[in-house]
């Protein structure tokens, strides 16, 4: 049972016949007293909660009363129906334990599915999981370890997939983000619609609007052809908005209204778009400290953290370590034709101490830069050693750049599965729409048809 708690009679009305609409059932209540009478006789599912009642506009009566409610109700997920005057209340109300919030006038769509994703969170949460258990029964299989926090995140990663739950990934640098984000699509109802990446880091200030929601042909000056944004590319499926940290305060501004509305303007057209699409955000940022110092939005990051996954640094899960280094080795004695490639017990356990302030990315350049540099089938500590003493950027390296190896390395897993994108893709221990990003990315040919 749902429980609407609005004064407007008019708002009840179409809030109540909406839902029954969709099989749900339905109580009213006109205000705080007659909504804790119900609830004392039957406790709802889910409560709608407008801000303001009879007493004015502040919002303060409905504060005070979510407050009441998480107190008597802890388990009841509520979500508060906000007017755009009422954002910084709506952000309070975050903060006193509601689910979400949805402004005046809603979007119908978007309000059915806040309340299907907190229904569905709220499900009994089954037990811990083995490894084994998680990979039988979900799309885990480019996430490698078995560290007790690896596998929490990818149990709360199989409860949150299948709902439209916004989820913000945190972590440093390295450690997994992206995949994470794909694990999130791969495994939700969503998984056959696009799964579009935007590193909004590299997108400057200006290009900003014309690269998320797109442009039409005479919009600026070298607007020479109608472009389809991010946003559009993204229509059903999920889009992962990486370094979300490092969006200015202009950006921030575009974003949050998108979010919010689900609706768009391209660029030089006055007609709104509406998107519908699944939101994952990634950054290796302290949010929480950014909005305190004013650098970000608080309305945004409550819009993007329904559900917020940690990635601990490599450093912290050693035993992960050997796990990441045999998968390496394992694809790389197929791209090299090296089948007898393996890792002495003792450089083994000389990974397994070394800081990795650049986590997996740094362990897999590693691993890669050894086994192009070394003759020896069984890599030692002095071989790795050799390797981590060298600058990457030395020009008596292998390659002057990380990016110059991914090349090269995507070039030849090309070359050796005779270019099927499936099993090059399958080989460098990344997903199929990874690699042909990657191919974009670095301008490599390539024939779709080989897939």
């Amino acid at each position: 049972m749902i429980l609407i708690i609005d004064d407007d009679i008019a708002v009840r009305a179409s809030l109540a016949l909406l839902l029954k609409t969709h099989k749900y059932s339905v109580r009213e209540a006109a205000g705080p007293a007659e909504a804790l009478l119900v609830m004392d006789k039957t406790v709802p599912d889910l409560v709608l909660l407008d801000l303001n009642f009879s007493m004015g506009t502040t919002g303060e009566e409905g504060l005070e009363l979510l407050a009441v409610l998480r107190a008597r109700f802890p388990d009841v997920p509520v979500i508060l129906i906000t007017g755009w005057g009422s954002i910084a209340l709506a952000v309070r109300g975050m903060k006193l334990g509601a689910g979400d919030f949805i402004h005046k006038p809603w979007d119908n769509e978007h309000l059915l599915a806040s309340i299907k994703t907190l229904l569905d969170l709220r499900g009994p949460r089954p037990g811990r999981r083995t490894r084994q258990q998680l990979d039988a029964q979900f799309h885990f299989q480019h996430i490698i370890g078995e560290d007790p926090r690896i596998l929490q995140i990818l149990d709360t990663i199989g409860r949150v997939a299948p709902t439209e739950a916004s989820v913000l990934i945190t972590g440093e640098s390295g450690t997994g983000k992206e995949l994470i984000a794909e694990a999130i699509h791969q495994n939700s109802l969503r998984s056959s619609k696009p799964f579009v990446k935007v590193n909004l880091g590299g997108i400057s200030t200006s290009l900003f609007e014309s690269e998320m929601f797109g442009h039409i042909r005479g919009a600026f000056t070298d607007a020479r052809f109608d472009r389809a944004g991010r946003f559009e590319t993204a229509h059903k499926g999920t889009i992962f908005l990486d370094e979300i940290g490092d969006l200015d305060a202009g950006s921030q501004v575009k974003l949050l209204r998108v979010l919010q509305d689900r609706t768009y303007e391209v660029l030089g057209s006055s007609r709104t778009k509406t998107v519908d699409v699944r939101v994952v955000c990634a950054t290796n940022k302290d949010l929480a400290d950014m909005v305190a110092r004013g650098a970000f939005r608080e309305d945004l990051l409550y819009r993007i953290n329904l559900i917020t996954l940690h990635l601990p640094p490599l450093r912290e899960r050693p035993k992960d370590i050997p796990l990441l280094v045999n998968f390496f080795i394992g694809n790389l004695r197929e791209i090299y034709n090296r089948p007898s490639l393996s890792v002495s017990a003792a450089a083994m356990r000389w990974l397994q101490h070394l800081p990795l302030p650049g986590n997996i990315r740094q362990l897999k350049n590693l691993v890669e830069r050894t086994i192009l540099v070394s003759a020896s089938e069984e890599l030692r500590v002095e071989d790795f050693m050799a390797q981590l003493e060298r600058s990457p950027t030395s020009p008596a390296g292998p390659f002057q750049t990380l990016e110059a190896m991914e090349v090269e390395m995507i070039k030849r897993a090309l070359e050796f599965h005779k270019h099927k994108i499936a099993r090059a893709a399958k080989a460098l221990g990344i997903t199929r729409s990874a690699l042909y990003r990657r191919l974009d990315k670095y301008q490599i040919p390539y024939d779709a048809s080989e897939d």
